[in-house]
């Protein structure tokens, strides 16, 4: 049986926009994904895949009550990690040079979670649940985030942090060319994604990149430019199926992967 409070899996995606509407109308037509309403203090519309919900939609907006530190901030994907203890988590994250963003809060019968950036500034969020975790242990199914990919500018001491702050577990490492190396991490066995360093002329800061399994790369890839979204690198084949990297209407990088059957 899976644990109810694991360590280490991502559970959660929190698409943060200006327009939430467009979003909603945007990656169900890239990604197949489904919309559900949740009816807590702050509206809120929750992705759903499979028939499970994956992640939801939270407006940037002067009118809507926004964490602190994520108000001002460009659209952008936040992607929510399991911990057993939350409160130990983010003490051990503060510990290790990570800034507490938001403090650790509650979403009532839900769970509780918190803000963070690492030491490189790539952000993320820490969840404990209240009851079971969201999502499932094993390999992601179709529209459901299958690759997390940390772009940043030292990618040892990324991993070091994350080794320590969730048990990630090194797996192989690419040569990408030019002394450029892509270093893949595990989760108890299974392969969750890499973390590479940036070119020094790459624009923004370290961030992550979260890839969504299709069933058709082609036709999610003219979806995204149908829906007013951009094609920034590929179709690009990979080691076990293809992917394209994308920005959506409102400037939020993602990511789609299918693989090769």
């Amino acid at each position: 049986m899976a644990e109810s409070k694991p360590r280490g899996r991502f559970v959660w995606f929190d698409l943060v926009t200006a327009d939430a509407h467009a979003t909603l109308e945007f990656y169900p037509a890239v990604t197949g994904w489904g919309t559900t309403s949740w009816d807590g203090a702050t509206p809120y519309t929750m992705w759903t895949a499979n028939g499970s919900s994956i992640g939801g939609v939270m407006e940037l907006s002067p009118k809507s009550a926004q964490p602190p530190g994520l108000s001002a901030v460009e659209g952008h994907w936040l992607a929510y990690i399991s911990s057993p203890n939350l409160e130990e988590t983010v003490r051990l994250g503060d510990n290790l040079g990570a800034r507490v963003i938001m403090p650790p809060s509650e979403v009532p019968s839900v769970g509780r979670f918190a803000v963070l950036a690492d030491p490189q500034g790539a952000r993320f969020a820490v969840f404990t649940p209240a009851s079971e975790a969201p999502g499932h242990e094993g390999e992601a199914q179709l529209g459901e985030f299958s690759w997390h990919e940390l772009a940043t500018h030292d990618y040892p001491a990324a991993f070091r942090f994350y080794e320590r702050l969730f048990g990630w577990e090194k797996s192989t490492a690419m040569d990408m060319g030019g002394g450029a190396i892509y270093q893949m991490f595990n989760r108890n066995g299974l392969m969750l994604g890499g973390m590479y360093n940036r070119t020094p002329d790459t624009p923004g800061r370290p961030c992550w990149l979260h890839y969504i399994r299709v069933e058709d790369l082609d036709r999610s890839s003219a979806a995204v430019t149908k829906g007013g979204g951009q094609i920034v690198s590929g179709p690009t084949d990979v080691p076990g199926g293809r992917i394209v990297q994308c920005v959506d209407p409102q400037g939020a990088s993602f990511a789609l992967h299918q693989r090769r059957e």
